[in-house]
């Protein structure tokens, strides 16, 4: 395969311009940031819907202690494509709030073996308010409707 640096704007005539989609194999490499484009926010206790949790980025404002359930294995499975294998990571942002969020698995959720050993940094599914009030946890999916849940960050 050729190698070919460009600069300045390039179109193609017989391909197409814009978003990459679809399935992403190999390595990638680079420097830069992901963003959002679209967040779901949940202000009280509450189950949170596949759609909301697909966004990848929930936030909370709340002044009161939030708990929030994520969706059954089968809903979210369904709602982002899972099959065994998919890797999804969720953010919580809670830097707005004014007190804790806990996130809580429901049906075909599971926490994993690292959360379930070291509760106090994977299994912990708290996010404390204010500045340091971010965290990311992962979602493993074992099957098209069954996933293991870690804090990672």
């Amino acid at each position: 395969m050729a190698s070919t640096t460009f600069s300045g704007p390039v179109t193609s005539t017989n391909g197409f311009i814009g978003a990459l989609t679809g399935d992403v194999t190999g390595n990638i490499a680079g420097s830069g940031s992901i963003t959002h484009a679209t967040t779901a926010a949940i202000n009280a206790t509450a189950t949170a819907t596949a759609a909301q949790v697909a966004t990848g980025y929930i936030t909370s404002t709340s002044a009161a202690a939030t708990a929030i359930t994520l969706p059954t294995g089968t809903l979210l499975g369904a709602a982002l494509g899972a099959v065994q294998g998919t890797v999804f990571d969720l953010y919580i942002d809670n830097t707005a709030g004014a007190n804790t969020v806990t996130i809580a698995v429901a049906v075909n959720g599971i926490l994993s073996t690292a959360a379930a050993d070291t509760a106090g940094s994977f299994g912990d599914l708290t996010v404390a308010s204010g500045v340091t009030g971010l965290a990311r946890f992962t979602l493993m999916f074992s099957s098209a409707t069954a996933y293991v849940f870690t804090r990672t960050a």
